[in-house]
């Protein structure tokens, strides 16, 4: 089987599947599995794809046709234009989430203590100390699987940041003097109507955030004054209609200067405001 038939054969596979993208996911696991670019691939068509290699990417195929997330075949995802190891266990950096990153680097300090609770793969924590200088940086999270996968991506980074085991504040000390933070944040009885490769393949712990999705944004309110230095910011990523709603929590709990960020669709992403 020469690379062109193999990756007609393997978007054929993946759309039978309802894959979405299989296209690109089909060609994505052709150059995982053989190691070789798009160029190559596309310009060698009527290469002979080595048998072993052939019989491996078909097994990937099949993976993918089960709706097993490409992020966790290969291992790997891209983030804020940095690579991240990725796991089964653990969530997947989204893109969404880069809306977050993005508001902390506008606003976080040179040498400010951080900290990510919620951290998972430590995408967020890492991104901003990889693009801000010498920040004194904590991920926590209840997930020892979470943890040990943020402390690899840290070492492939050349970062070094502090990676606690707690359930959100319980063991922690502080003081932080920027609070980021994405939760759990899916309504419980939205879950079921997700997309396979997330409610069938992603932590329901990472997606579940209660019956009206606020559990966590309601513990953070009440909790994260004792843990915050004088004049801390928080930063957290919220579902595309809860903003409003979080926004209002934390005006009510006292935080000043509450404020909503919009994507470039007009959605709601990141809520930020200041302690009091």
């Amino acid at each position: 089987m020469t690379y062109s038939e193999a990756l007609f054969e393997g978007k054929n596979r993946l759309m039978e599947a309802g894959v979405p993208d299989a296209g690109i996911d089909a060609g994505l696991l052709l150059g995982f599995v053989t190691g070789k670019d798009r160029v190559y691939i596309t310009s060698r068509g009527g290469e002979e794809l080595p048998s072993e290699k052939t019989e491996e990417y078909f097994s990937f195929v099949e993976r993918r046709s089960s709706r097993m997330p490409l992020q966790y075949l290969t291992g790997r995802t891209e983030f804020m234009g940095l690579t991240f190891e990725t796991s089964p266990g653990v969530l997947i950096p989204r893109l969404d989430t880069e809306y977050l990153v993005e508001e902390a680097i506008k606003i976080v300090e040179d040498g400010a203590r951080v900290l990510d609770l919620c951290t998972g793969s430590g995408c967020i924590l890492l991104s901003l100390m990889h693009y801000k200088n010498n920040i004194r940086g904590t991920g926590s999270d209840i997930s020892e699987e979470a943890l040990l996968l943020a402390k690899r991506n840290a070492d492939r980074l050349g970062l070094s940041a502090d990676f606690v085991k707690s359930d959100m504040f319980a063991s922690l000390s502080g003081p932080f003097d920027y609070l980021i933070v994405n939760p759990p944040y899916i309504r419980t009885g939205d879950i079921e109507s997700l997309m396979p490769e997330v409610k069938d393949h992603e932590p329901r712990t990472a997606l579940d955030g209660s019956e009206d999705g606020l559990l966590f944004y309601r513990r953070i309110a009440d909790e994260a004054k004792a843990y915050l230095s004088g004049e801390a910011w928080l930063l957290m990523e919220t579902g595309f209609d809860q903003g409003e709603e979080v926004k209002a929590l934390f005006e009510k709990a006292g935080y000043l200067e509450a404020e909503v960020i919009r994507d470039l669709s007009g959605k709601e992403r990141v809520v930020k405001c200041l302690k009091n």
